[in-house]
């Protein structure tokens, strides 16, 4: 398995001339949309595909982004700013920051967000090796206002500045890059109109058709529909999961990493509502700790293990709950009744709070009777898993509510 990402490189230096005095005293991602910096958007969603660390390359009203910094930090990311002496353009300061990329990154556009599973970028350099950059496409019915790749089983062949009211397949803004391939683009230089075009000319970019909520904030009447349009697709329904028996093998009171053994289809069905643009939660009874077979910090290093394993599939969770009490405990603190423990509703309906999740429209697939009581208490549609493949259960679980 190879690591995905874990860095987050956002573009924020763009001037945003078509916006007029929108951007005359601020760099366009950090216009406000909804009552808060667009920018926050992309990095609220690369805190829940996972990633760590994101890197903001600013020029143009650099201070603005500076002055910003506490309002765009979310817990679990870290969040800093690299501003260009000079400008540079985003190739030139893509190079210019090479000292601190990752061998491996994921890198955005500012002003445009792609609401589709971006970690399945990392299947192209899986399949393909020698690519230096794996990049979203979208179709769209008029690609007069966007750059436009044409694509062949694949890897991208050419780039055109604009397309045509005809459609075609436009750059959407989403990579994943490899370091190495800034090589050679030192000074000043645009990576859509230079590295992108040269990269692609020696068969080294991949293309990928991405389907999902997009929204490209550079004019005004794409900027005045994001008002409304960026918040609402926040909210999705998710597919909640038991985690004992249902991801992993129940081996009773598993905790350590060297446990986990995948239940068949596993990893593909939390893959694969990955790609539905669900939320997938995971919520747990983890009895163990108040039992004093293991601490709470064996549960949180578990659930980090399990997310790489399945960041390195393309894949991930979105959040984790579990419930370490037990009424017959032998911890102190722990020997209580709590109503996050299934068959109680706790854990989902804190998960409801905490993310905008359409529980109506929701799925929660568990082995256990009390896994169903706790869906139907939170009123979430519920499946029970029986053995099997578990991606076989999730896909007729899906047509069925489809």
């Amino acid at each position: 398995m190879t690591p995905a990402p874990k860095q987050c490189v956002i573009l924020v230096g763009g001037l945003g001339t078509r916006l007029g005095p929108l951007t005359a005293d601020c760099p366009k991602p950090l216009l406000p949309v909804g009552g808060r910096p667009f920018l926050r958007y992309l990095l609220w969603h690369a805190r829940r595909f996972g990633f760590e660390r994101a890197l903001l390359l600013a020029g143009y009203r650099a201070e603005v982004v500076d002055d910003q910094l506490s309002e765009l930090r979310l817990e679990g990311l870290d969040v800093q700013v690299m501003v260009e002496a000079e400008p540079l353009g985003t190739g030139g300061a893509l190079y210019a920051a090479r000292d601190r990329l990752d061998e491996t990154f994921l890198l955005m556009n500012g002003d445009s967000l792609f609401d589709f599973n971006w970690l399945s970028l990392g299947d192209a350099f899986r399949d393909d090796p020698d690519s230096a950059v794996a990049m979203s496409l979208r179709a769209v019915a008029d690609a007069s206002r966007f750059g436009v790749a044409e694509l062949d089983a694949g890897r991208v062949m050419a780039f055109h500045e604009r397309g045509d009211a005809q459609g075609g397949l436009i750059n959407a803004g989403v990579y994943q890059v490899r370091r190495s391939a800034l090589d050679g683009f030192d000074g000043k230089s645009s990576f859509e109109r230079d590295v992108l075009p040269a990269l692609a000319a020696a068969g080294r970019v991949r293309g990928a058709v991405k389907a999902g909520f997009f929204i490209d904030i550079g004019v005004p009447a794409s900027y005045a529909e994001a008002q409304s349009s960026v918040p609402a697709s926040l909210r999705r329904a998710a597919l909640f999961l038991d985690r004992d028996g249902v991801l992993n093998e129940d081996d009773g009171y598993v905790h350590r990493a060297d446990q986990l053994r995948w239940v068949a289809g596993a990893v593909e069905t939390v893959r694969a509502a990955n790609e539905r643009n669900l939320f997938v939660f995971v919520v747990t009874n983890q009895s163990g700790v108040a039992r004093g077979y293991y601490e709470e910090r064996d549960v949180l290093a578990f659930h980090a293990h399990m997310a790489d394993q399945l960041r390195a599939h393309g894949a991930h969770v979105d959040d984790f709950r579990y419930c370490p009490h037990h009424i017959d405990g032998v911890k102190t603190g722990y020997a209580v009744t709590c109503d996050w423990r299934k068959p109680e509703a706790g854990m989902i309906l804190d998960l409801a709070k905490h993310w905008p999740v359409d529980l109506s429209a929701s799925l929660m697939i568990g082995d256990q009777p009390t896994d169903l009581a706790a869906a139907a208490a939170a009123g979430v549609r519920s499946v029970q898993y029986k053995g099997g493949r578990l991606d076989g259960l999730f896909a007729r679980a899906m047509a069925g509510a489809d």
